[in-house]
């Protein structure tokens, strides 16, 4: 994975025409910011009266000299940039510049900031394929952003053309040349088209549609105006007329999405007259506010020719890495003897500036799976399954936990908002013990009745409550049939004699059982009730765990025994005291597994309640020491823009959970793809 050097300047609000800037600037091996000999702020004036911002009077060259001397006016940020670009430069890093224009400064986004030039130089930034720029944002969407894997990408075309626009003193636009421009930019990218089979381009329909096909991207051609301050977009009625949409309202609408798209090009053609690129470049911002992850916008109308060149580059660059800043560089470095080079804005709110990846190892761990396949077939590997096998049934957990914390008015921090075992424990202290065990069950019953819709009996989807493994053996059996490679599949053709499971769900029996094998399964005896009873070693004393005879062992509990599950933070403390204070009942088999085999975790997020409290269960068995002397781990780690940006950090954070020396071997990607690699190694030896 490309390595970065990370520069950015903030702008804020101060008083009429001036405003604070600072730079913070890092570098990839350093796990803090670098001081650029910036002791306070540095006052910044920008006049925005001045004739030479005036867009009527707009001269590319002029303005951007102007915008350079203004912002670079005090020496101590004209050295701070030259010391940035010195440190990237002798390290052999680009440098990634993001300008992040604070909320108290809305009106600086009106500056054509991609005319901005180096002031030792007085070269443009936005074309030098060095340094990667973009305009930065926070967002109030708490939603951490999962990177799509490369392959996958869907994509949304539309193309707003009402047929009354002569009414408005609009042109109409060219829905055929701009949809054939589409397809050529999107090229190797599945496409859905509106308008299309009578569907117009209505925000009822583009929603749908990005509902429906949970596109990637959101390409949007249409007209716009402004209107007391206000952007007003012209979409589609359903009579063909058109649909005026204000731009917080589509904001709003997309906001609203479980899955809103990872990018959102707003494209002003020429095709499509005057006044929509300040209307889509306002757009922009709301849309990024809003949880999309990445914007580019056009900040005027962009000629043909110029799109004609740009935009198959760009998106021809963007699927070779994923790196959205990196692609908009290449791209506008195309176009730079065009007039309107400057056109293209990218708003984000990537830190990373990856919108997807390509799984596989990470470069120190290209082991392609050799140690995994060695101790499988030694029975001598552990696999332990997370919460993130689940995520392609139910979604994420934090989405159960957010829409708690706003059903509940949860009173904590929004950073806590899509932990699930911290909103869970207030709803049991709320609302009582039993509540968030309710609340589990009806969340889970409603997304898989929602997201398989098509899998089940209609008289399964109409009874009110259906419990969750009774769905979970419906939905689970179409998955394998229809996917060799589906996880739990895959898992049950793997000859492990023991299968370690965070998750409380059926799933993995129903697997073995279907691939003819005969499982036992056994919940952990973490509280005394359940240490009390009598187990498959009791009942069977002979009993071996081995591939043909299997074990599995419920860490958190099951979904048809209440009692046994562990969802709130009391219960996870309960179960971290219970299960050490009760690790005589814990069978030697499953003991010796978790300190003296190769560990495979499957699913699980690092910060997450359940990999931590594992952990440290494992740590209480005796014979961990072993695990900085024999034991291998093998971990994916599924990226998520501001949280594992880079191989060497997330391995560092790792060695800090695992005694010193343990060999950790890191996938970059989901569970799913790691045992899709895997399974194809296994059958191929």
């Amino acid at each position: 994975m490309q390595q970065y050097a990370d520069l950015e300047l903030s702008l804020h609000r101060f008083d009429t025409g001036r405003y604070a800037a600072q730079f913070r600037f890092s570098l990839p091996k350093s796990e803090a910011d670098i001081g650029l000999g910036q002791d306070k702020p540095v006052s910044v004036e920008l006049d925005l009266a001045d004739n030479v911002f005036d867009p009527m009077l707009f001269e590319p060259e002029p303005y951007g000299a102007a915008l350079t001397a203004a912002l670079f006016h005090d020496p101590a940020l004209r050295t701070a940039f030259a010391q940035a670009r010195a440190s990237a430069q002798g390290q052999n890093l680009p440098l990634r510049l993001r300008l992040w224009i604070s909320a108290s400064a809305p009106e600086l986004h009106k500056l054509r900031w991609e005319l901005l030039r180096d002031p030792q130089d007085n070269s443009l930034l936005s074309t030098n394929e060095n340094i990667y720029f973009s305009r930065y944002f926070s967002s109030m969407d708490w939603r951490p952003v999962h990177l799509s894997q490369k392959g996958n990408l869907r994509a949304l075309v539309a193309v707003a053309n009402p047929s009354d626009l002569q009414n408005y003193k609009l042109a109409p636009i060219d829905s055929a040349g701009e949809l054939e421009r589409a397809r050529a930019g999107l090229a190797g990218i599945g496409l859905v088209e509106l308008p299309a089979s009578g569907k117009p381009a209505s925000i009822d329909e583009i929603t749908s549609a990005l509902r429906a096909d949970g596109s990637d991207i959101l390409y949007l051609v249409c007209h716009g105006i402004m209107s007391n301050g206000r952007g007003l977009l012209y979409l589609e009625g359903a009579d063909g007329k058109h649909e005026v949409v204000s731009g917080d309202d589509f904001a709003q609408r997309i906001k609203e999405l479980q899955k809103p798209p990872r990018l959102a090009v707003l494209v002003s053609c020429q095709s499509a007259g005057t006044g929509a690129g300040e209307t889509l470049a306002t757009l922009g911002p709301r849309l990024v506010e809003a949880g999309v992850p990445a914007v580019l916008a056009m900040q005027s109308n962009l000629q043909m020719d110029t799109a004609a060149q740009f935009l198959p580059v760009f998106f021809h660059e963007l699927q070779k890495d994923g790196q959205i800043d990196r692609a908009l560089v290449v791209a506008r470095g195309m176009v730079r003897r065009q007039l309107d080079f400057w056109v293209p804005v990218l708003f984000m709110r990537l830190k990373s500036g990856h919108l997807w990846y390509t799984p596989g190892f990470s470069h120190q761990d290209d082991s392609d799976y050799e140690t995994e396949i060695r101790y499988i077939s030694r029975e001598r590997c552990t696999p332990i399954i997370g919460p993130g096998l689940l995520d392609s049934l139910l979604g994420p957990s934090a989405d159960i936990a957010r829409a708690w914390a706003s059903t509940f008015h949860y009173p904590m921090s929004p950073y806590d908002s899509d932990a699930l075992p911290k909103v869970a424990q207030y709803l049991a202290t709320d609302k009582g013990d039993a509540v968030p065990f309710d609340e589990y069950e009806d969340a889970v019953q409603r997304a898989l009745k929602k997201n398989f819709q098509a899998d089940l009996p209609p008289e399964t989807i109409k009874k009110k409550f259906v419990e969750p493994d009774a769905l979970m053996k419906i939905i689970g059996a179409k998955r394998r049939a229809n996917n060799p490679l589906d996880a739990y599949r895959v898992l049950s053709n793997l000859p492990f004699p023991l299968y370690i499971t965070a998750n409380p769900d059926c799933l993995l029996e129903d697997a073995l059982v279907e691939a003819g094998r005969k499982p036992e399964a056994m919940v952990s005896p973490w509280n005394a009730r359940l240490a009390s009873r009598k187990t498959v070693f009791d009942l069977q004393p002979d009993y071996e765990p081995s591939p043909e005879h299997p074990l599995v062992f419920y860490l958190f509990g099951r979904w048809n025994d209440r009692g046994s599950l562990v969802l709130t933070e009391d219960e996870y403390i309960k179960y971290l005291i219970g299960f050490t204070s009760n690790k005589a009942f814990v069978p030697e088999q499953v003991r010796l597994a978790l300190s003296d085999t190769m560990l495979l975790f499957l699913g699980f997020q690092t910060e997450e309640w359940a990999f931590r409290v594992i952990f440290h269960s494992i740590l209480a068995q005796a014979g961990s020491e072993l695990l900085g002397q024999y034991a291998h781990i093998a971990a994916q780690i599924e990226p998520q823009d501001e949280r594992t940006l880079e191989p060497l950090r997330a391995r560092r954070y790792l060695e800090k959970y695992f005694i010193k020396g343990a060999n950790i071997n890191l996938f970059w990607g989901r569970a799913e793809d790691y045992l899709t690699g895997l399974m194809q190694k296994w059958e191929a030896q």
